[in-house]
Parts: C-alpha cells; structure tokens; sequence
C-alpha cells in the first residue's frame, strides 16, 4: 500500500496545470464577462485575453447602452396654464384637465401644445408631444429679433419691438415662455385685448413666424436692400 501511493501523486500531479489551462481558455473565448475569471485559471493568462477582446459591441463593459444611442436633442419645456374641465354627462359630471405647454430649443426652434386627460401628468405628457410635432423655425438676429411685428389671434394681439443687448424679455408670463423658450434674450413686447392664455400665446408665435431678416427679404423681391 505504501509503495502504490507516490505513483498515484505522480500520475496526477501533471494533470492539474492542464485543466487549469484549458478551463481558462474556454472560460475565456466566449465572452467578456467569463473572460478575466478564465484568464486567472491558467498560469499563461491567455484565457482572459481572449476573452475580453471579444465583448459585445453594442454595449460598454459596465453593461449599459452607450450615452450616443441615449440622448437626443434637448428642449426647453414651459407649463403655461393647467385648467380642470367639467363634462356634463348623464350620470353626473366627469372631470378633467387641460393643459398649454411650450416647448423649444432656444435656438430659434419653437412650438405650443395642448393636451387633455383625466390626469395632470397626461395632460401635460400629451401637450408636450402636441408642441413637438408643431416646432417651427423663426429667424432671430443676435439675442432679439430682425424688426417690429404683431402677431393677432382672436382678439388678443401682442406687440414685438427689438431691443438692445442687455435689456431683458420685458414681457408678461405667458409672452415670457413663448419668447425665452425661442432663445430671444433682448425684446420689448405689449399685450393688446383678451388675457386668454391659449390665444396670447398662439399670437405671440404667429408674430414670430412673420419675422424675416434682411438677406431673405433681398431674396424674396430680387433687389438689393441698403
């Protein structure tokens, strides 16, 4: 019995390094994630390698999706008015809400939604897909606009007078989140006739999308403007 057991240990010793060896390489080769474990069960490392090299591409190596896949464009979004809006049906009244929203990019990118729900968070989810399916582009110069203009909606009208850099968005609510979400830093507006928020703020960018600058106006009548 004595005599049997170094061969025992003889015949098994070279075993071990090669298992070692080959669990680290097939932990290695399939993935990233099973590649450091396998690179630590062989004495030459290769296993890891190996088998970080070939991660997944589409992901990074914490797992997660990369940022560029994620983010988008980024818009300024302003609440302007909630409402709660009663229906008379026949088993009584059914509540719900309104909401007015203004949505740009501060680049010159605008739009105005409306949206309706049971819930506040709807309503507002809703006039915010409303207003970015009706962004427009309005032609700014600088931090205010080209020229004077009046933009009417029902019987609200709004006035827009260009102003010097450092005067501010002198404007009342309403008018403010229209303008400031456009990117207009320098203006000098007054309100005329009905208060009513959804039509004041519809005048404020009708007004806008009137605006032209001086290279589109030579453009548009074929003559040279001094």
């Amino acid at each position: 019995m004595s005599e049997n057991k170094p061969e025992q240990q003889s015949a098994e010793t070279p075993k071990t390094p090669d298992a070692g060896g080959a669990e680290g390489g097939g932990a290695g080769g399939p993935g990233g994630g099973r590649g450091g474990r396998g690179g630590r069960g062989g004495r030459d490392g290769r296993g890891g390698g190996e088998g970080r090299g070939r991660g997944r591409g589409g992901r990074d190596r914490r797992g997660g999706r990369r940022r560029d896949e994620d983010e988008g464009p980024r818009y300024e979004e302003r609440t302007v008015q909630i409402n709660r809006v009663a229906a008379t049906v026949k088993g009584g009244r059914r509540m719900s809400f309104s909401a007015l929203v203004v949505l740009g990019d501060k680049k010159g990118k605008v739009g105005v939604g409306f949206g309706k729900a049971k819930e506040v968070p709807s309503a507002i989810e809703k006039a915010h897909k409303d207003a970015k399916k009706k962004m427009v582009k309005i032609c700014l110069k600088g931090t205010t606009i080209p020229h004077e203009v009046v933009g009417r909606t029902g019987t609200s009208r709004v006035l827009l007078l260009p102003a010097s850099q450092g005067t501010g968005v002198i404007a009342g609510a309403a008018v403010r989140a229209v303008l400031e979400c456009a990117g207009v830093g320098d203006i000098l507006t007054k309100q005329f006739g009905s208060g009513n928020k959804i039509n004041v703020v519809k005048a404020t960018l009708e007004g806008l999308t009137q605006l032209r600058t001086k290279e589109m106006v030579e453009e548009l009548r074929g003559v040279k403007l001094p």
